[in-house]
């Protein structure tokens, strides 16, 4: 059968890990890359670095299991959605640098195009809103400052891709471009009910659909490898690193739910096999595609998780450790009300709110370092069961339980007090590398590594499960409180005061 490879490339880093046909881990790699902030608000990689740290640790990940390539069944991706990179395709290079998922340099234009009525259009195709967080503003800015990209796109001599395709295109010496499913559908320039670019879109962007990579399922053998390490070995599965997540936890069926719980926390909910339309403004996305079968989910984005406990590491001093927080959130049996919110970058889904600025509020002369602690474990769980809440609002399939899964998820008080903010059971993998088994997953099931998605079920370990207390009178005040801080930390930069 062989063992899989899987390319986890990553907002700041790239690694490898390689599974036996048993999910282990046997081969492991990982390359931080520079980080680069040309102007406040905006966000690059460089494209040659990007490929070059994860070749770097595909080698390395393949030496640290011991394989040769013919022990290698096959190579699945998972990568950082929405980041845009386009290359002269006689060339094979990069006409600049990549522009990531984080970068805010094309909120004008966005805002134009929302102006002129747009957004409802653009969400009704796509299912995502009209934000530079997608991949079509940043195409068309690069077009726009790139001396002489419009006439070479034009003249069908540019590629447009996300990571994927650039790992891709890397991995094929050029003879490939293409995307999967669940990326396409981050790029705001494809069709959920056509399954497919949309045109208008493309017209709309003054995109040419010759830059475009084709589409191909998530699952199933869609190339196969040149380079040296891996030549010949199938590059059979592909996903965004969300989606992949929701593969590797095994959320197969409709009303699964994960949230991965790192930087920010990503929730997503399976939603079958036809898209749902969002009302309560979350994004309807391609989870994947498997031979001829696309599954649906909904997504909603909380900017701040885990980064809220470095914010209270190393902004206020509260601890050395990370870690250290679960301890001092714990010395105190409530945050005495006292509420953290955290909109340091904004508020994410489901308030959307860019203008929302941090608070803590409801403070006494009592209040001590270990009740803000709390407050601030309390204000991821609200705003991840905020998200939860709008997607039972807009799904008829219940959402029995969350699996879990990221850095943050080892603190066993925050997953507590998410249980019983939700009223659902949480399930934490053994195994915490969701993104990477997701990938893996999708490979092995095109190789035949393992014949079904019922053999990852019969693989998939618990580490933890976390189950939800009984409503307390205390907990039901404290949720009250913390609308009401969302309330007043919201549109704070358009307050007149601050003109």
């Amino acid at each position: 059968m062989g063992c899989i490879v899987a390319l986890d490339q990553g907002t700041t880093s790239s690694r490898t890990i390689v599974f036996d046909e048993q999910q282990q881990v046997i081969g492991f790699a990982q390359q931080a890359y520079e980080q680069l902030f040309p102007r406040p608000g905006w966000v690059e990689h460089d494209p040659r670095e990007i490929w070059r740290t994860q070749r770097e640790t595909m080698i390395a990940a393949i030496a640290d299991a011991g394989l040769g390539r013919e022990d290698i069944a096959a190579v699945g991706i998972t990568n950082q959605r929405e980041t845009t990179i386009v290359w002269d395709r006689r060339t094979g290079e990069p006409i600049h640098n990549a522009i990531v998922w984080q970068d805010s340099r094309t909120a004008e234009a966005c805002q134009r195009q929302r102006d002129s009525g747009l957004e409802p259009q653009i969400q009704q195709a796509t299912g995502l809103l009209l934000d530079p967080y997608f991949s079509a503003s940043k195409v068309r800015w690069i077009l726009d400052h790139c001396d002489g990209a419009a006439a070479a796109a034009a003249a069908g001599q540019l590629a447009f891709g996300t990571v994927d395709s650039w790992l891709v295109w890397q991995l094929t010496n050029g003879n490939h471009h293409i995307t999967d499913v669940s990326n396409a559908s981050r790029t705001s320039l494809f069709n959920l009910h056509l399954g497919d670019w949309d045109d208008a879109l493309l017209e709309l962007w003054q995109i040419p659909r010759s830059m475009l990579a084709t589409v191909v399922p998530s699952s199933g053998i869609v190339a196969r490898c040149e380079t040296a390490e891996v030549a010949g070995v199938p590059i059979a599965g592909i996903a965004g690193d969300q989606q992949a997540a929701l593969f590797g936890q095994g959320c197969f069926e409709p009303g699964d739910a994960k949230c991965t719980y790192g930087t920010g926390c990503f929730v997503l909910l399976h939603c079958g096999s036809e898209p749902v339309m969002s009302a309560q403004r979350l994004l309807t996305t391609v989870a994947w595609r498997i031979g001829d079968q696309t599954e649906f989910a909904l997504e909603g984005s909380v900017f701040m998780g885990g980064a809220t406990v470095e914010w209270l590491r190393d902004g206020l001093s509260l601890f050395e450790r990370s870690a250290d927080i679960e301890a001092l959130a714990a010395s105190v049996e409530s945050s005495d009300g006292v509420v953290l919110v955290p909109a340091f970058a904004g508020l994410g889904a489901p308030y959307w709110d860019p203008h929302a600025r941090g608070a803590i509020l409801g403070m006494t002369r009592g209040t001590t370092g270990a009740h803000i602690a709390r407050a601030g474990l309390e204000g991821i769980a609200f705003q991840v069961a905020d998200v939860l809440g709008a997607m039972q609002a807009d799904t008829p399939e219940p959402i029995s339980s969350l699996k879990v899964d990221g850095g943050a998820s080892a603190n066993a008080l925050l997953m507590q007090l998410q249980a019983d903010i939700l009223g659902v059971t949480l399930r934490r993998p053994k195994n915490p590398e969701s993104t990477a088994l997701g990938c893996a997953g999708l490979a092995g099931i095109a190789v035949g590594t393992w014949g079904h998605r019922d053999d990852l079920r019969a693989l998939a370990q618990t580490d933890a499960t976390f189950s939800p207390g009984p409503p307390t009178p205390a907990l039901a005040t404290q949720r009250r409180l913390w609308s009401r801080a969302v309330e007043r930390a919201g549109a704070w930069t358009e307050k007149d005061d601050l003109s």
